[in-house]
């Protein structure tokens, strides 16, 4: 039997969330004939239930779990403690809180065989939501060229073993997920047709709260790797894209545009705002 596929999941107080992501995980369709998978699941600074949640969940046949429990908080540190480990010949980073569908781990495999280094993930589904303004700015959000087109990678992101050695050690930074996807041109990028579920955050200041940090995590990326954005294929969707959306969905992006106004605004801001915050 081959290793064929890591599984990354750097988990920090997922309780609640981390079982239905191993849960889904484990219901994949099989891999290639001759091929294992493993998870590699790394608790971070927890101070809660995540841990043993994650050791309840019984791995089936094909595939191997281990959690591993690091008393030091970040998301930085426990991606390199993860990768020290892992063995396969495919590296899938997931979120803890990320529901994949069944077919997305196979058609990655697929995707990303050979000695050519590639990036790939899967067709991005906002988790439902409990809050309207969430589910009017998701709605909106969701219809985006580079949501419905692109290959984001938020939430899930894979790549091959010539794909990771393009870089040595993670950098210290907020948006580890763009960084990933701008170490391979659009060429080298690609998007399965298989889904994974995504969750968005509750509410209209933690929708801006986040969105400030996402911004902050793109305008890092310029200043520290300014040579990656050459590879960048998001753009800002022109006026023509803009307003044929708003007139389908005048809610949601009535929703959409406070949401960004309110990013600017220093209405919104808190004077200890996090570098890192949860994006649900």
């Amino acid at each position: 039997m081959t290793l064929l596929l890591s599984v990354l999941i750097p988990a920090h107080n997922e309780a609640g969330y981390i079982g239905a992501c191993l849960s889904a995980l484990f219901a994949s369709d099989p891999l290639p004939a001759g091929a294992t998978g493993e998870v590699l699941v790394i608790a971070n600074g927890c101070a809660d239930t995540t841990v043993a949640e994650a050791r309840a969940v019984t791995a089936p046949q094909g595939w191997t779990c281990r959690v591993i429990d690091r008393a030091e908080g970040g998301k930085i540190g426990a991606l390199a403690d993860g990768e020290a480990r892992a063995t396969g010949s495919v590296l899938v980073y997931l979120d803890a809180d990320v529901i994949v569908s069944p077919p997305l781990l196979a058609q990655i495999c697929a995707a990303l065989k050979g000695d050519r280094p590639r990036y790939a993930s899967g067709a991005p589904q906002l988790s439902p939501t409990r809050s309207r303004v969430s589910r009017l700015y998701g709605r909106f959000w969701a219809k985006l060229p580079f949501v419905r087109e692109g290959v984001p990678g938020f939430g899930l992101f894979a790549m091959n073993r010539a794909g990771r050695a393009r870089w040595e050690q993670w950098p210290d930074i907020i948006a580890d997920d763009i960084f990933a996807r701008l170490r391979f041109d659009p060429a080298e990028r690609i998007r399965v047709q298989a889904s994974y579920q995504w969750p968005l955050i509750e509410g209209f200041r933690n929708l801006v709260r986040v969105r400030r940090r996402q911004n902050a995590g793109v305008a890092e990326i310029a200043e520290r790797f300014p040579a990656l954005l050459t590879n960048e294929d998001v753009h800002r969707p022109g006026l023509a894209v803009i307003l044929r959306l708003a007139l389908r969905d005048p809610a949601g992006f009535m929703t959409y545009a406070a949401v960004a106004l309110a990013v600017k605004s220093p209405l919104f801001r808190t004077r200890n705002e996090a570098r890192w915050t949860r994006g649900r």
